[in-house]
């Protein structure tokens, strides 16, 4: 039913009801959760594994900066919901004019179907090399898999809550795993922490430096977390507001925290078994997949990896299709039911992903990867510039708006996202 599964009807309903598991475990089911798995998607171990076969260890500063930067910026999403009752594309709508609430909206959904095209391929990656399907059946089995996980519960109860944690843990445990079967440069991987201009100046390390910014940092990311922040109506309560900010602030931080150390450990495993092995012109994810057991020398090594990939693939497509449903409710005021949002979402990853796979062939994957990262970067920065100004406004947020050394540093990240992936797109284009 309609009332029962959309987001934007329950705005104030808490992402899960109390539950009787233990209290620890409890803390990780909030809405940062689902904004977290957004930061393990395929287009992030693209990038992962490039940077850590090519470079080493050498730019693990970069994950960390962008994951600073996304935890930013995602609470000033959460500040949005929490204060003003409205998500970030509810709020674009009331105080922008129609061509531009369109124009921002119809780059919102390209972003997510970007976002869906990664995500579908990766999973269907992971298909193939756990049960050497084709791509193409793959692409098909993960579509359905993934509305058949949708479809067990709406969102608003928790259940899809429950699942992506279960696909989480299962891809930090496989990766806990992985780093436990290989062997560290303890003393590089220090290194690779503290951030160096002369590694960006090496021939393509911004490059994938970019590809991390926009790999970690996803606009469809800001609207849905801004949309499960709301309350039903804004409270003049300030101590209420504070609580709920400080709770939600911790969640986001916590979250997001797992999804980085995600981030990290996938450049250390292609750091540590590609990189200091010599094999430094990894060309994606299936050749890595293809060497992780002889280098290692462990076989399971091989199968945990695929293993992660198909539950992070997975995982993130839930939320792709959760922040659809907001952006088009937000955007346009229009109301659609959580199954036919899923349906036309899946349709529209479907279609571009099975025809560049038929028409390139499976060795494509890692392209089309990369490609759909160029295009969330190219939108990335028109959901920043209108999170940091409705944030700032103290018309809007009054005593909630940032402060004016938040500001500083959301505006210095929002140049250099729009510096770094202009120079993402400039040189994919050029």
């Amino acid at each position: 039913m309609t009332t029962k599964t959309s987001l934007s009807e329950h705005p104030g309903m808490r992402a899960v009801p109390p539950s009787p598991m233990p209290g620890r475990l409890s803390l990780l089911m909030g809405p940062g959760l689902l904004i977290a798995v957004g930061y393990m998607d395929p287009g992030n171990w693209a990038t992962g594994i490039a940077a850590g076969a090519q470079f080493g260890y050498s730019l693990l500063f970069m994950v960390v900066l962008s994951s600073l930067a996304a935890m930013l910026l995602q609470t000033l999403a959460l500040r949005l919901g929490v204060v003003t009752g409205q998500d970030l594309a509810q709020t674009c709508r009331l105080r922008y004019g129609r061509p531009a609430t369109l124009a921002h909206w119809a780059m919102a959904e390209i972003a997510i179907i970007a976002t869906d095209i990664a995500e579908v391929l990766g999973a269907a990656l992971a298909f193939k090399l756990l049960f050497n399907l084709p791509m193409a059946l793959g692409i098909v089995l993960t579509a359905v898999s993934t509305l058949v996980i949708l479809g067990l519960k709406g969102a608003a109860n928790g259940r899809v809550q429950k699942i992506v944690l279960a696909l989480v843990a299962t891809t930090v445990l496989c990766f806990a795993i992985e780093l436990a079967l290989i062997t560290l440069d303890v003393n590089a991987m220090f290194r690779g922490f503290i951030p160096s201009l002369d590694t960006l100046a090496q021939p393509g390390a911004l490059f994938i430096a970019v590809g991390i910014i926009g790999a970690t940092v996803m606009p469809h990311n800001l609207y849905l977390h801004s949309s499960l922040a709301r309350s039903n109506s804004v409270t003049h309560d300030g101590e209420q507001v504070k609580r709920s900010l400080r709770r939600g602030s911790k969640d986001t931080i916590r979250a997001l925290s797992i999804a980085a150390a995600v981030q990290v450990a996938i450049l250390l495993v292609a750091a540590a078994v590609f990189h200091d092995s010599g094999h430094t012109e990894i060309g994606g994810i299936e050749q890595a997949h293809q060497l992780l057991a002889p280098l290692t020398g462990v076989a399971i090594s091989a199968v945990l990896f695929a293993l992660a990939l198909l539950a992070s693939g997975q995982s993130a497509t839930l939320t792709g299709t959760l922040a659809g449903q907001v952006v088009l409710e937000g955007f346009l005021k229009l109301k659609v039911s959580l199954w036919k949002q899923r349906v036309v979402t899946r349709l529209l990853a479907m279609v571009p992903a099975l025809c560049g796979i038929l028409w390139l062939g499976d060795a494509a994957v890692c392209d089309l990867l990369v490609f759909s990262q160029v295009v969330l970067s190219v939108q990335l920065p028109f959901a920043v510039y209108p999170l940091i100004r409705f944030t700032s406004n103290k018309t809007l947020m009054g005593d909630f708006a940032i402060s004016r050394p938040v500001a500083v540093m959301a505006w210095c990240i929002f140049l250099l996202i729009s510096a770094a992936n202009l120079w993402l797109v400039t040189s994919v284009i050029l």
